[in-house]
């Protein structure tokens, strides 16, 4: 999909510029309006400016490393070139040797990691800038390699949460085409041979001969159904619904919502605590949550703040946060501790966030597990039945 780089006024008349993935122009437009912007200028990036992404592990080695000699008085040109001379991947080596040339002609870090393209993340490019119009560049590195690595810890334990449901989803897969293929069909021509068989066994007869003939097409619907569904989310519209129905699953709603949450506490925290006013941190901060559906929530968000409202009474009009963090920011506000008490709820909501992970794979291994028993009790039931009737007709 096309990423689009643009210039544009918001609702109050302030220029924006950032990076959005769309179809086509018409696509991008109606991006535009669903945000609240008014694009002044845009263009669609070359595909060389965008030719992958760094993982969250990558972009908080970048953070920490640059954090470390920044400390140590290095400029961020030789910085940099410390940087491609130790990277031992040859497109991190081949970014960083192109960064260095940037920086060698006087272009700031920022701008640098911005003609990148989609490569570095929208949020560390941002805060990379705020750092240099603030003089806190060495501070911004350093919150950005907390930030991102946490980042990358939540990840790695979603991912771990999932990948034992899925090999047993896969599993029950495979034994369904091995069983139903392979096994049965030699049981099943040798009880036919006794005659009448239960209504059951003859059901799971007709399955297994056309399984038989239509296994390839099984496949086929399968690898479709997966393909089509994470195409059909890069469609806007259909990633909007995808993400607000994620939230009214009453099995994982509430692991998700807490998920969002520790997201956007750890983000804004490292926004507010860098210097960041908050008007811009809440514009960010809504581009980086992962959830089409709260992130189209934030201009109105935007709008009650603009417009005076607490922070704390704006968030509360978010649907798909823990309300808990309401209650946490409308204290750091009264304490006029707004800054401290939004890093503390994000440690908070980051420890609920890895329980409610612990907690999805708590629930997702019985479930699987059940259901690959169920497989297996139809295929003894199949077998066993009108063997049991066999029996007793004989009087055995």
């Amino acid at each position: 999909m096309p990423r689009f780089s643009y210039t544009a006024v918001n609702l109050e008349n302030k220029k924006v510029m950032s990076e959005v993935d769309a179809r086509n122009e018409e696509d991008f437009r109606v991006i535009m309006r669903k945000m609240g912007l008014v694009p002044l200028k845009y263009s669609i990036l070359s595909e060389g400016s965008a030719k992958f992404r760094l993982k969250p592990k990558d972009v908080a080695e970048f953070c920490r490393q640059l954090a470390n000699m920044f400390s140590s008085g290095i400029p961020a040109a030789r910085a940099m070139e410390i940087l491609k001379d130790s990277a031992a991947k040859p497109k991190l080596k081949a970014l960083y040797t192109n960064m260095h040339s940037e920086l060698v002609k006087g272009v700031t870090m920022s701008e640098t990691m911005r003609k990148h393209g989609s490569t570095f993340p929208e949020l560390l490019i941002n805060m990379f800038a705020s750092g240099e119009e603030s003089g806190q560049f060495e501070k911004v590195t350093v919150n950005m390699a907390t930030h991102y690595e946490k980042e990358h810890k939540l990840n790695a334990q979603v991912k771990a949460a999932m990948r034992y449901p899925m090999i047993l989803a896969v599993a029950t897969v495979a034994v369904v085409f091995i069983v139903f293929l392979g096994v049965l069909p030699e049981f099943f021509d040798t009880l036919k041979s006794f005659g009448e068989l239960p209504l059951f066994t003859e059901i799971i007869i007709a399955f297994t001969e056309w399984l038989q003939v239509s296994w390839m097409y099984v496949i086929v619907a399968i690898v479709v159904i997966v393909v089509g569904g994470k195409m059909s989310l890069t469609i806007y519209s259909v990633r909007l619904k995808y993400d607000e129905i994620k939230l009214m699953l009453p099995l994982i709603k509430k692991p998700l919502r807490t998920i969002y949450t520790a997201r956007f506490g750890r983000t804004l925290a490292s926004l507010y605590s860098s210097g960041v006013n908050m008007i811009r941190a809440l514009e960010i901060t809504g581009t980086v949550l992962n959830n089409k559906y709260i992130e189209a929530q934030f201009p109105e968000l935007l709008k009650k703040v603009k417009s005076g409202d607490q922070l704390a009474e704006s968030i509360e009009i978010i649907n798909g946060f823990d309300r808990k963090l309401v209650s946490t920011v409308q204290i750091g506000e009264e304490a006029g501790r707004l800054d401290a008490m939004l890093e503390s709820s994000a440690e908070m909501f980051e420890y609920d966030a890895e329980q409610a992970t612990a907690a999805i794979v708590a629930m997702m291994e019985p479930i699987m597990i059940v259901i690959l028993a169920g497989v297996i009790l139809v295929v003894i039931l199949a077998v066993m039945l009108p063997m049991a009737a066999m029996y007793e007709t004989l009087g055995v």
